[in-house]
């Protein structure tokens, strides 16, 4: 599709003779993201200004407690060192970012008075800066009044390396500027066409500036607010025990209008994810249960009982198995796996591919996962117009056994592949998980057949994905050769989903291993 093509769909959109859903669906077929042309039309001024949510609620709760089990429970309630989705899941309860997306891919205000555009002014023409309007008369669960002070305290926060935030990469390179109460100015270092990141979304949400600014930089994992949220979302805290269970109740002065719908959340944390399925497919005890990663065959068992049914959505977030190339059992420096160090075996590209041969995705895909699977070569898969059609592996034993004795891995007498001092036995570690150990088991047997051994490793998943950087078991130490998870994009443009293989995103000790390339691949 041409530009003059594109141009001329919005203005068919402007003149009302086609509708907004027609001209995504057109940019998506064209091999655009929805997100992405909705941006579009907002820098057309031509943006919806209002969620389009099939329920229209005509009063603020009525609903009672809604019920939650998240078998990975939350540790803590800070955004901004969230170690996997459970934190960031119960930090949304109580706090909001300045605009996030709908389903349609359309840019939705929370905390902000309206989406910046070119139109309004918003967006620069140079794309180098965005400025937020913010909506007035919000507050803070404690009464405090919201303001600009907050956004500009809340990237400053994030983007200290003292802190070792999570979202450090996505604030590090800001400059922010309060305009005046309730207008921010968001500056990049060079032009920037996906500026909807800092702000927006899961590492957008804000922080109040009057709770936090005690507890900055080193210190800012010691905040009692850490565990005790003052938010503007729609809940307040009513009682929270990390690694168990979350209680909340409505804001009664939440700035939307007629919402929350529910009086209360209860959210109950831990056990595994079969026992999750069943209290809310089964028993009924749950409304709603998160990520249940369950083989499909006992889903099914439990949908049986007529309580519940399972909900699969397609997405960007992969499961996959990630080879570490640092040494993991080597100290440089008096650090561990550090990126100056060089794994090994998988220093070698015949290893790495042989692994690779030796995953039978389909296989794991049908026979494991079922209805809850597409199975996929691509380490990036979506938006379609970034997944590739070339990559493509195959589950080849025979292949494998072959690729290594040409590269010089030879079988001694206990059956495991060596080349000088070098031998082929590596620690495979993942999170307790039914699906996962079985994955474990069918990978470590196809190694097996190609004179790989692999020692299998199971951890707590609130440990695994724990923030706790003084903890050894973590997936982002990755202090093992092989390590397998899910990871998630969470917003619609792919930069900051690929940059787990930049060498800059480098977890390591400096930076607390809050940085995104955990693997320490570097070209």
């Amino acid at each position: 599709m041409q530009e003059r093509d594109i141009r001329s769909l919005i203005e068919q959109v402007r003149e009302g003779s086609l509708p907004r859903r027609g001209f995504i669906q057109s940019m998506v077929a064209a091999g655009l993201t929805a997100p992405m042309a909705s941006m579009l039309l907002m820098h057309e001024g031509l943006a919806q200004t209002a969620a389009p949510i099939p329920y229209k609620p005509t009063k603020r709760g009525g609903g009672g407690t809604l019920k939650l089990i998240y078998w990975q429970a939350a540790v803590h309630l800070n955004p901004h060192y969230a170690g996997g989705t459970k934190d960031q899941d119960a930090s949304r309860i109580f706090y909001e970012p300045l605009a996030g997306w709908d389903t349609e891919g359309n840019l939705v205000p929370f905390l902000a008075a309206e989406v910046p555009t070119r139109a309004n002014g918003g967006v620069a023409a140079d794309g180098k800066s965005v400025t937020w309007k913010l909506k007035r008369g919000v507050k803070w669960h404690d009464g405090r009044e919201f303001s600009a002070d907050d956004v500009v305290f809340t990237a400053q926060y994030a983007a200290d390396p003292a802190a070792a935030m999570t979202t450090v990469s996505v604030y590090k390179d800001l400059k922010l500027t309060k305009l005046d109460s309730h207008t921010v100015r968001v500056e990049f270092a060079k032009p920037t066409p996906f500026w909807a990141e800092p702000l927006v979304g899961s590492v957008g949400l804000i922080l109040p500036k009057h709770v936090f600014e005690a507890y900055t930089g080193a210190k800012s994992r010691d905040n009692p607010a850490n565990v005790k949220p003052v938010g503007t979302g729609p809940y307040k805290i009513v009682d929270f025990k990390p690694g168990d269970s979350i209680r909340a109740a409505a804001n009664t002065d939440y700035h939307i209008p007629n919402q929350p719908f529910f009086d209360a959340l209860e959210v109950k944390g831990g056990g595994d994810a079969t026992s999750a399925a069943r209290a809310v497919l089964q028993t009924a005890e749950y409304d709603v249960g998160w990520n249940l990663a369950v083989e499909d065959e006992i889903l099914k068992r439990l949908e049986a009982a007529g309580k519940g049914k399972m909900q699969f959505f397609a997405g960007s977030d992969i499961e996959f198995i990630m080879l570490n190339h640092s040494d993991p059992w080597k100290e440089v420096d008096g650090e561990r796996a550090s990126a100056k160090s060089q794994h090994p075996a998988f220093a070698d590209r015949a290893v790495r591919d042989a692994m690779s041969l030796l995953v039978d995705r389909k296989g794991i895909s049908e026979f494991i996962y079922g209805r809850g699977a597409v199975t996929t070569s691509n380490f990036l898969n979506n938006p379609p117009r970034f997944r590739s059609p070339n990559t493509k592996y195959e589950y080849n034993v025979d292949k494998a056994n072959q690729m290594l004795e040409a590269a010089g891995w030879k079988k001694g007498a206990d059956g495991i592949r060596a080349k000088g001092n070098v031998k082929l036995k590596f620690l495979y570690q993942t999170s307790v998980s039914g699906p996962r150990q079985k994955c474990q088991a069918i990978i470590k047997d196809a190694c097996s057949k190609a004179g790989i051994d692999l020692d299998l490793k199971s951890v707590v998943a609130a440990v695994y994905f724990g923030s706790d950087f003084a903890n050894p078991d973590t997936y982002q130490k990755f202090w093992a050769d092989m390590e397998m998870y899910t990871t998630t994009m969470t917003q619609p443009d792919p930069q900051t989903f690929m940059e787990q293989y930049c060498s800059w995103e480098i977890a390591q000790k400096a930076n607390k291993w809050a940085s995104r390339n955990l693997s320490r691949w570097s070209s």
